[in-house]
């Protein structure tokens, strides 16, 4: 059982820092066309921005939620 859960954590690790680097790598990218205010103003998520946001936080909320099942079953 221990296996099963250290192997869903680093398949959850590994999905959630490649989001995050989807996410720093598209951050940039806005300032290209002239869209870039300088990092200052209001900024609306849209399109493939607001959904890696939204899995952003699912797989954080879901790596959470394993780590402490992982404590809990194992500890």
């Amino acid at each position: 059982m221990a296996y099963y859960l250290n192997l869903v954590m680093v398949i959850l690790s590994i999905a959630l820092i490649a989001v995050i680097l989807l996410q720093s790598r598209g951050a940039g990218l806005g300032g290209l066309g002239g869209g870039d205010f300088g990092g200052t103003g209001y900024h609306v998520r849209r399109g493939v921005e607001r959904l890696l946001f939204f899995v952003t936080i699912g797989l954080s909320v879901a790596f959470f939620l394993m780590a402490i099942v992982n404590v809990v079953l194992t500890g």
